[in-house]
């Protein structure tokens, strides 16, 4: 083989691992930004959860309220 074909192959080795460990750095990332954003997105459910049942209670005691005070015209 020539100087030319090893210096060719090794130039395209090096070419070939530097594109492989970006991409694998690339990913690795990705997967930490979507675990991050995951957990962000859990977070957000859980509180709209909470509220709607904060809400639905508030309605009742809304509603007994209301039939406390009709309870005490009446009387």
């Amino acid at each position: 083989m020539t100087d030319a074909i090893i210096v060719a192959l090794l130039g395209f080795a090096g070419t070939l691992l530097g594109s492989l460990f970006g991409v694998l750095t690339a990913q690795k990332l990705t997967q930490y930004r979507l675990a991050q954003l995951e957990e962000k997105v859990n977070k957000h459910n859980s509180l709209i959860e909470r509220t709607f049942k904060l809400e639905g209670r508030m309605d009742e005691a809304e509603h007994d309220i209301r039939d406390l005070k009709n309870t005490r015209r009446v009387s």
